[in-house]
């Protein structure tokens, strides 16, 4: 299966240095890589031209005049060569067998839903330093995960990396998602041209590039289908830059009101 990985990015070309060299220990290669960029920043087109990329990759931008996300995803969408897309942030490392599970439970009718843990200060400091290390990593996370939790770690459950054919196989089939994380889903292309994209009317963060899509997906006959514990992700800290969604979440009542599951300011524009 070939897949294209859509990572969403604005300016932080460390963080995403760190991700893309991950990249390389997954044990399914069959994707193309799309950084989508939130802006036109010289430094992250820099750094993109020089990245050694194994993989096929592409560079998409777009004016910066605000937080302009979704306008940028649909453009991924629209790029993208492969029928099969993944999302995940520019700052969320992720584990060799990410792709792989995320190829191996994808289907038509499902919307693939995982989750991350958001690693503190000192485990982030490991990673940023040396992505060499993320073999061990992994188990050390996993096996620390108190000490993880002292130096600031959340959702450290998410760290448990669950062999899908191993004994425990089960649990992550009761470990149920009720919303997307825009940060680990994944989906075929006509599932997402089907509710028309991604809303451009969001254009606050938070929201419009996930839970939206969630009740949207849902209103058109698809299902969530949880890959907790097999698409395990390392989101590395930094300070939250948090806003009010209060503007979000009005917007999204007034158009779960009208039953909009097909958004008019998507892939396509309607009258």
């Amino acid at each position: 299966m070939k897949s294209s990985l859509i990572i969403s990015v604005y300016k932080n070309t460390a963080d995403l240095k760190v991700v893309l060299d991950g990249l390389s220990f997954q044990t399914d290669q069959g994707f193309e890589i799309i950084v989508s960029e939130d802006g036109e920043s010289p430094e992250m087109s820099e750094f993109v031209a020089s990245y050694p990329f194994k993989n096929d990759y592409q560079h998409l931008t777009q004016p910066d005049v605000g937080w302009r996300k979704n306008q940028a995803l649909n453009n991924a969408v629209r790029k993208a060569k492969s029928d099969y897309l993944i999302f995940i942030d520019g700052d969320c490392v992720l584990h060799h067998k990410f792709i792989e599970n995320h190829h191996r439970y994808a289907s038509k009718e499902r919307i693939l839903a995982g989750k991350r843990v958001k690693l503190g200060p000192g485990y982030s400091a490991i990673l940023r330093q040396n992505t060499a290390r993320l073999p061990g990593f992994e188990k050390q996370v996993q096996g620390e995960l108190s000490k993880a939790k002292k130096d600031g770690a959340k959702f450290t459950e998410e760290a448990y990396y669950i062999n899908p054919d191993g004994l425990l196989g089960f649990v992550p089939k009761i470990r149920k998602m009720h919303q997307l994380k825009g940060c680990n889903m994944s989906f075929f292309k006509e599932a997402i041209e089907k509710i028309n994209g991604f809303d451009e009317d969001y254009i606050l963060p938070a929201i419009g590039e996930d839970i939206d899509l969630t009740w949207r997906f849902l209103g058109m006959g698809f299902k969530l289908y949880s890959l907790r514990n097999l698409a395990v992700q390392y989101h590395l800290y930094h300070k939250e830059n948090w806003t009010d969604q209060s503007e979000n979440e009005g917007l999204m009542k007034i158009k779960q009101q009208q039953k909009q599951f097909v958004c008019r300011n998507g892939l396509e524009k309607m009258e």
